[in-house]
């Protein structure tokens, strides 16, 4: 399989878990914690938690927009390739574990409960980052290959 279908499918892989992120982010944002969240799971400790929410609003709103706008970006990649758009797409998906590391801590070692929906979201980006290491290996921009990105090939 040559380097560029590998890549492909790389991004391939990171769409479906940025909708599945979406998705739970969704059900997060409009879904009341008692209709999602099992009774002894621990996860309306981690809904109603002063760590639900940044500047007043509410994580899971963020969650939605921003898996909206990487699904947007990661399909215009798909559809026309460019170093650009694989950077973006790559800081986010590394700024994204960050914060979903940050969020497996609280959740673990403050709460000491956890959010299903919110574990979706968590490790469907720490996956992604798994999934773009041998991107990182070599750096965010790979200028040797950049005319094959952007023709495409």
């Amino acid at each position: 399989m040559t380097e560029m279908k590998m890549k492909n499918i790389r991004y391939h892989i990171i769409l479906a878990l940025f909708l599945i992120s979406l998705i739970s982010s969704i059900i997060l944002s409009v879904k009341p914690a008692s209709e999602i969240c099992d009774i002894n799971s621990g996860c309306e400790v981690v809904y109603y938690s002063q760590y639900n929410s940044f500047l007043g609003i509410q994580n899971s709103y963020y969650g939605a927009i921003i898996f909206a706008l990487l699904i947007i970006l990661t399909v215009s990649y798909l559809i026309n390739p460019t170093q650009n758009k694989k950077a973006m797409i790559n800081v986010s998906i590394v700024v994204g574990s960050l914060i979903a590391l940050y969020f497996l801590g609280i959740q673990h070692f403050v709460l000491e409960a956890y959010c299903q929906y919110c574990l979706i979201v968590d490790f469907s980006t720490i996956i992604s980052l798994i999934i773009i290491f041998p991107e990182l290996k070599k750096g965010f921009f790979d200028f040797r290959n950049e005319e094959n990105i952007t023709a495409g090939s």
